[in-house]
């Protein structure tokens, strides 16, 4: 084994830029020392030490713990240090991790332990705005207009997928304390129908009525007859719907996945029969649910295990019930996938081919159009008694899943509203 030492200060200038810069921190010690060791031997550049501790951080996020046996592997059949030799062996490992990406992930049947944060939870009295557009609305897609309501800035459910941990700095969680007071200040067109929920900046339940946040957001329904409030959540927390009197203007959606994606992507979380039990608890205390299929992972198992959550919903609730189902896939921003890696748990969100999406990175069109499809079809016999819809896809995906779009989000909009509000008591 060479000098560790002396590698490092032959090549310190640029290791010392590039570990600065860069993912690499995100690896253990041994593997970082091994790519010192590796690219002072084959003189990598900085893009090119870039490109192998990215692919080693996705391999390890993937549970291939091979990525040292697999580079001195490739680079057994190069003995010779020269500039094609380097180029050959950084194809070969790209080719491995690009095979990995194009094909769909594998879920064993033991999920990998991801250990708990404990994030301290504060209360927020700022003047900062609390109401507003949907964080990822864009005019490239359509769009519901949904406007939110930020209760809660931040979520410890840990689900790898989450965008929220880029919205807010070292994952922290603030409750706004003063929420009554900002949602009474808000002025709304009294002409004007309004779809508004509270799951965007955190999941809507987890924290329960901590600071008031539930009994401001519940007041401002009952003041407000022209709109709908959804909460939307992945927890069982519903005690308070239970023991309040509530407005009749107000439902509560669950995001769904199968079992599986559950115990690996989604840590924290209540589990399946649990979400599903609660829907049913608020369908029988007179509350209308909704159910939200996003994100849809693409995986080898999928369209049996998304079915049988379509069948478990289709016999447990009718449709008179369910007053939206939506469709949405992992669709990442940059910076998102940038904290993935920067936390580097246990997951394979990040192994999928990844194509351009109206400036996001989320699946070919292809594979939205075949997951989309397949769970829209098994619901087939409520298409005429349920609202369905895309989260933020363009119109060619409309059509090519429901035949169908609206020509314009405005339209989209009132016809949400037309149906939800239609089916409240």
């Amino acid at each position: 084994m060479m000098d560790l030492s002396k590698i490092k200060n032959s090549y310190s200038t640029k290791l010392s830029a590039f570990s600065q810069e860069t993912l690499f921190q995100s690896l253990d010690r041994d593997l970082q020392d091994f790519i010192f060791e590796f690219g002072s031997a084959w003189n990598l550049s900085y893009q090119e030490l870039r490109q192998v501790s990215e692919i080693s951080i996705d391999l390890k996020m993937w549970g291939d713990n091979f990525v040292v046996d697999r580079l001195n592997r490739i680079a057994s059949h190069f003995p010779e240090s020269n500039h094609n030799s380097k180029k050959h062996i950084l194809k070969e490992f790209q080719d491995h991790w690009n095979t990995l990406k194009n094909n769909p992930s594998n879920y064993g049947p033991k999920a990998p332990k991801v250990k708990s944060v404990v994030r301290k939870v504060t209360n927020n009295t700022g003047d900062n705005e609390v109401f507003g557009p949907c964080p990822v609305a864009s005019e490239k897609t359509v769009c519901c207009n949904l406007i939110t309501i930020d209760a809660i800035q931040g979520c410890s459910l840990g689900c790898s997928y989450c965008s929220i941990q880029t919205f807010y700095k070292d994952g922290a969680v603030s409750v706004e304390s003063n929420l009554a007071e900002k949602l009474d200040q808000i002025q709304l067109n009294p002409k004007q129908n309004y779809h508004i929920g509270s799951g965007q900046s955190s999941d809507s339940l987890a924290l329960g009525n901590r600071g008031g946040v539930l009994d401001a957001q519940v007041e401002f329904a009952r003041k407000n007859t022209n709109i709908i409030l959804e909460f939307k959540t992945k927890s069982k927390e519903i005690d308070y719907f239970l023991t309040h009197e509530l407005p009749p203007n107000i439902f509560i959606s669950w995001s769904l996945n199968p079992q599986v994606i559950i115990d690996h992507e989604e840590h924290f979380t209540a589990s399946l029969d649990q979400r599903i039990s609660a829907a049913r608890k608020m369908v029988e205390a007179g509350i209308i649910v909704g159910f939200h299929f996003h994100p849809i992972v693409y995986y080898n198992g999928w369209e049996n295990d998304y079915n049988q959550v379509v069948e478990q919903v289709m016999g447990q609730f009718e449709p008179e019930n369910v007053g939206m189902i939506s469709m949405g896939t992992l669709t990442f921003i940059k910076p998102a996938i940038k904290n993935l890696r920067k936390l580097g748990i246990p997951s394979k969100v990040l192994q999928m081919p990844m194509s351009n999406a109206s400036g996001k990175e989320s699946y070919p069109f292809e594979i939205k159009k075949k997951i989309f499809s397949g769970i829209y079809n098994t619901f087939s016999s409520w298409h005429d008694d349920v609202f369905f819809y895309l989260c933020m896809e363009e119109k060619k995906l409309w059509q090519s899943v429901m035949g169908r779009c609206y020509k314009s989000n405005e339209y989209f909009e009132q016809a949400l509203f037309r149906s939800v509000s239609g089916k409240m008591r």
